[in-house]
């Protein structure tokens, strides 16, 4: 009965051991990678000049982004992406957004731009360019350079996949303007056609 008792206590003790360090942890959750391309029928971009609205065709093969520097006129790039690969408790490791810049019309080299998260319903309306009739969700700032055209641009946008996991949002919606906190202005041009150079979100989830 000693016998038995003792063989007890020490399975007990190893099993309190491999559980508190010794090597028995548990690995890891596996990650997961999302390559989202946006969607060309629900992209597109408003300009505003002379106070009216300018809305770019169906299914642009580019938008623009940014203030003409020659016309003083602003306009705003929207890119729609489904967020139906990502599980909606999947926990966001990192999400960049990968832009090919095709021009760029600048005083300076540098255009800084504002990527603000938004929900709206398709197709893209006049509206949807004002900040007050349409808020931004969450935003992010980066920079567009002179150097960049003909290049992939990525763009660090984890806060903003973020915030759409948590709303619950099934499209990840951004609008891409120049930030108004500097005075150099400029517009850029995005690649919205070819596979290869199309806006890619891309997602790495667990």
């Amino acid at each position: 009965m000693k016998r038995l008792f003792c063989i007890l206590v020490i399975a007990s003790l190893t099993l309190a051991l491999s559980g508190c360090g010794g090597g028995g942890s548990s690995p890891p959750p596996p990650t997961f990678e999302a390559r989202i391309l946006s969607n060309p029928t629900y992209d597109g971009d408003i300009e505003l000049a002379s106070n009216v609205y300018i809305l770019s065709p169906n299914s642009p093969t580019s938008v623009f982004a940014g203030i003409d520097p020659v016309t003083g006129s602003e306009t705003r790039a929207f890119l729609n992406f489904s967020l139906s690969a990502v599980p909606s408790n999947a926990f966001i490791n990192s999400a960049k957004l990968d832009l090919f810049i095709d021009s760029f019309n600048s005083v300076g080299i540098t255009i800084p731009i504002r990527i603000e998260l938004v929900s709206f319903t398709p197709p893209l309306v006049g509206s949807y360019y004002d900040r007050i009739i349409l808020p931004p969700l969450e935003k992010v700032t980066s920079d567009i350079f002179l150097s960049d055209v003909n290049h992939h641009v990525l763009i660090d946008v984890t806060p903003l996949v973020d915030k759409a996991q948590l709303l619950g949002l099934t499209n990840f919606q951004i609008r891409i303007l120049e930030d108004l906190v500097f005075v150099n202005q400029g517009l850029f041009e995005i690649n919205d056609a070819t596979t290869s150079k199309a806006p890619l979100l891309d997602i790495i989830y667990q």
